[in-house]
């Protein structure tokens, strides 16, 4: 009798697990609504070149990650539509569903991998501080910066605010909430420097020659990547992956890479 009411139960547990198996085979991935709406939907903040830019004027984006997100609907053979966004705004954005992908210079976090999917990484990064050139030998480290008088700008709600409160104790902490701008309040001295990821400190060197310099971007403080920040389905991530191996691979990704980096 026992043995009776186990197998019962074991086979009824294989059925529902097959059942089950069967209706997530069925269930239609976000990579399939994506090529059925036609529509790649591209989270983006606006403000951080050379990944980023939102002209105000002509509601047009350009950057990096701009040019990347074109080559990826082309792959997907479906049309990118940009949702603005913001740092401290696109998690919250992200959980409403405002858009399937966030692109523009995003770096992996925790607190973003719990509530999505992250591509492989595009790019290897960290904090690393940027100054006028006269002051550049008096940032190299935390302990430098991290004095009375010292004034340090932020952009709101993103990884370098958290950086500058986790590190900094001492000197003031400045947010600044226009990104686009944050760069000129240091070089016209109403700032001491920020510290960003070492690819738009060098960025930023490159638009302000002989006034701005990065300070040791080959050995930022920290290490850290960006990525794709993606809605949670294994799908869509296995697709973006491929396309970005593959982008690696024909040389796509290098020449878009080049345009804006070199």
């Amino acid at each position: 009798m026992e043995k009776t009411s186990m197998f019962r139960a074991l086979a009824g547990l294989a059925f529902a697990l097959l059942l089950s198996t069967a209706h997530a085979q069925q269930a239609p991935s976000r990579l399939d609504e994506i090529v059925k709406r036609g529509i790649l939907r591209v989270g983006m903040t606006g403000d951080y070149l050379p990944f980023t830019y939102l002209d105000k004027e002509t509601k047009a984006f350009r950057g990096f990650d701009v040019d990347m997100a074109q080559s990826l609907g082309k792959a997907l053979g479906v049309k990118v539509e940009f949702v603005p966004t913001s740092w401290p705004q696109m998690t919250r954005d992200f959980e409403a569903d405002d858009f399937d992908i966030a692109m523009g210079g995003v770096s992996i976090t925790f607190d973003r991998q719990k509530k999505g999917l992250f591509s492989t990484p595009i790019m290897r990064e960290g904090k690393t501080p940027i100054a006028r050139c006269a002051d550049k030998g008096k940032f190299e480290t935390i302990a430098e910066i991290d004095k009375p008088g010292t004034r340090i700008i932020v952009n709101p709600g993103g990884t370098n605010e958290r950086f500058a409160r986790a590190h900094v104790k001492t000197a003031e902490i400045r947010v600044f909430n226009d990104n686009t701008k944050i760069f000129d309040e240091i070089a016209k001295g109403d700032a001491d420097l920020m510290m960003t990821d070492a690819s738009e400190t060098r960025y930023q060197q490159k638009l302000h020659p002989g006034v701005l310099c990065a300070v040791h971007p080959d050995k930022p403080f920290d290490f850290a990547e960006k990525a794709y920040w993606m809605q949670r389905d294994v799908a869509l991530k296995a697709f973006v992956d491929q396309w970005l191996h593959i982008a690696r691979e024909d040389g796509s990704y290098a020449k878009i890479y080049a345009a804006w980096f070199e």
